[in-house]
């Protein structure tokens, strides 16, 4: 089956952060369907060769029949396709991409305990699984969000999830920040989170992670070896 690029046009660009911007993507008048965690690769001309020039972004809006996606960007160092999104790429312009792909994605199956682990746009997955639990008003048994970041300037979509914190008794939000201390937050990494807190081992308890694959080597480390859960427990994507 031929692949099928989508030519998107750019019709918003937002802060998020000091190094994060919000890309709002629009493919026309066609629905774009997707499940929630799923991820797009962008073709960008930043190269000659394949590996050069395709990067993927996890989307970040949830599906709701509509043709606008959203993608929530860190500005890397290094990365010559993030350089070109925040420096080149503006209000107007087209970004080629196909999609969606991956099977990190929301399990159909909500009465077992989901915890997601994950730091900077990582959250950009369990963003588009939260917001279409909320939309579609889905039951679910227990959900618990860890966050992970540098300082509270990075904390991504945080109104969102303090939100959903109030209006469910059954979701947690918890935020780990590495390098400030704040009252209400957790200073340190995610790990201390989740070693705390799930030390006694469940069969109905799964384990999502995302995020600077560091991270999720140590996560799955601690979480199969140290704690002992099962692999099948744990799933994961990877990026960076």
């Amino acid at each position: 089956m031929p692949v099928h690029w989508y030519e998107g046009r750019v019709i918003d660009i937002k802060e998020m952060s000091p190094t994060t911007r919000q890309f709002f993507v629009s493919v026309g008048d066609e629905a774009f369907d997707f499940l929630p965690g799923q991820f797009v690769t962008m073709d960008l001309p930043v190269g000659e060769k394949r590996n050069q020039r395709w990067r993927s972004y996890s989307i970040a809006s949830h599906p709701d029949g509509g043709h606008v996606l959203e993608f929530c960007i860190v500005k890397a160092d290094a990365g010559v396709g993030t350089k070109y999104l925040f420096e080149e790429v503006k209000v107007g312009d087209n970004l080629k991409f196909k999609g969606p792909d991956g099977g990190f994605v929301l399990p159909k199956n909500l009465e077992n305990e989901i915890i997601m682990i994950c730091t900077g746009t990582g959250i950009a997955p369990f963003r588009s699984m939260l917001a279409h639990v909320r939309n579609h008003q889905l039951d679910f048994y227990k959900i618990h969000l860890i966050f992970g970041t540098r300082n509270s300037a990075g904390i991504l979509y945080r109104e969102e999830m303090e939100q959903m914190a109030l209006e469910y008794s059954n979701f947690t939000y918890d935020v780990a920040l590495s390098r400030e201390k704040l009252d209400g937050f957790h200073h340190g990494y995610v790990h201390d989170v989740y070693l705390k807190s799930y030390q006694e081992v469940s069969p109905m308890r799964h384990f999502y992670l995302c995020g600077w694959s560091q991270m999720i080597d140590e996560a799955v480390e601690n979480i199969i070896l140290k704690m002992g859960y099962d692999k099948s427990q744990v799933h994961y994507e990877l990026y960076g």
